[in-house]
């Protein structure tokens, strides 16, 4: 396959780079983790404006129409910038209520999603879960014209950003379902927490919390399949995401040992350190090959046992490959690595975290196997 991006998906890059350069720089950035919020309102509003919101949402409803492939060179720049704002979690929203959305679900939020009004985020994870979207012990129980949920989520991802949550949950026939549930909802509750890699996120308690019959996501029948698919299509995009996080790990580990100066010449004279700068390199090439492949099997609309396939082959080589580099790159630092003031650092956390996000090594080994 060809791993070159398009003359529109570079522009996008390059467009969405020179912003970050201009107004998401590291200082910035970490203004912005420390503030009471956690995201900047005016940064998401330029994203809006750049039309990244609505990339991959249908035309009709105010986007771009992008896949996957058409958002990595964008989820490259976030990864390299380390953005904080929830945008892959609104991408997750966008995409659920997209594909499995009735036309007044998607006329009522769709819109309001590519202009940067309604933030979104996927409540999936519970106490035991352990990265099985399928495994769902919050219930929702009909309850005269409407419906009533009550549950707790684990740790949702850019909750305390979110106007509306997308909630897994078990009807009274043991049905998986995707529920939309305002945050303003009465009965939900969310208890905040800062994450390791500066993103916010919450525990959400959903009790006795009411609901309209119409905050049904896709049929009961349907409605896992929705879920696993659209994980697996930000899974992808993480992945990319990674690709950026990684390039710059590599980049400014490189640019150190050129400047950084051992018994009067640059330690990157050192042949051991030129080994090991080179084997980051490698897994830098290699992730971004992995994640082209998996965001094009998304795309594609392959078979589900396919697509679960190439997503988990890329996340375990993208795991492996944010443990490697992430490592290398504080190690080669020396101890001004691990230091609060410099990028790598911060880069380090959030590459650990995306080895985790939507499945660790050993989980994707597992479903290769099963698949």
């Amino acid at each position: 396959m060809n791993f070159e991006y398009t003359e529109e998906q570079r522009l996008l890059a390059e467009s969405v780079r020179r912003f970050m350069a201009r107004d998401y720089g590291f200082e910035a950035r970490r203004r912005i983790v420390a503030s009471p919020g956690g995201a900047s309102d005016a940064v998401w509003s330029e994203l809006a404006s750049m039309g990244l919101l609505g990339l991959g949402i249908r035309a009709e409803y105010g986007g771009f129409g992008g896949g996957a492939l058409d958002m990595m060179s964008v989820m490259e720049a976030i990864g390299e910038a380390l953005v904080v704002e929830p945008y892959l979690s609104t991408v997750i929203g966008a995409q659920l209520i997209q594909r499995g959305g009735t036309p007044a679900q998607r006329e009522r939020l769709l819109p309001g999603i590519a202009e940067g009004a309604t933030r979104m985020a996927f409540a999936h994870t519970e106490a035991d879960s352990r990265y099985d979207v399928a495994r769902v012990s919050t219930r929702v129980r009909r309850d005269g014209d409407g419906l009533v949920v009550d549950g707790e989520k684990r740790v949702v991802i850019d909750g305390p950003h979110a106007s509306t949550f997308a909630v897994t949950a078990r009807d009274d026939e043991g049905r998986f379902v995707v529920l939309l549930v305002d945050a303003k909802a009465a009965g939900l509750r969310r208890a905040p927490m800062r994450m390791l890699d500066g993103h916010r996120g919450c525990d959400l308690i959903l009790d006795q919390v009411r609901l309209p019959a119409d905050a049904l996501l896709g049929g009961p029948g349907d409605a896992l399949v929705l879920a696993e698919e659209v994980v697996d299509f930000a899974t992808a995009l993480v992945c990319a995401e990674a690709v950026g996080a990684i390039r710059y790990a590599s980049d400014a580990t490189l640019e150190y040992l050129k400047t950084r100066k051992q018994f009067g010449v640059p330690i990157g004279a050192f042949q051991a350190l030129q080994h090991r700068m080179v084997d980051m390199v490698i897994e830098c090439e290699q992730a971004r090959s992995m994640a082209s492949l998996a965001c094009a099997r998304v795309d594609a609309g392959l078979p589900a046992a396919q697509r679960r396939r190439a997503v988990s082959m890329a996340k375990i080589k993208i795991a492996d490959a944010c443990r490697h580099v992430s490592q290398d790159a504080v190690q080669l630092h020396g101890g001004m690595g691990m230091t609060a003031e410099l990028k790598v650092s911060h880069t380090f956390r959030r590459l650990t975290a995306i080895a985790q996000q939507f499945g660790d090594a050993d989980f994707h080994l597992e479903r290769c196997a099963r698949d």
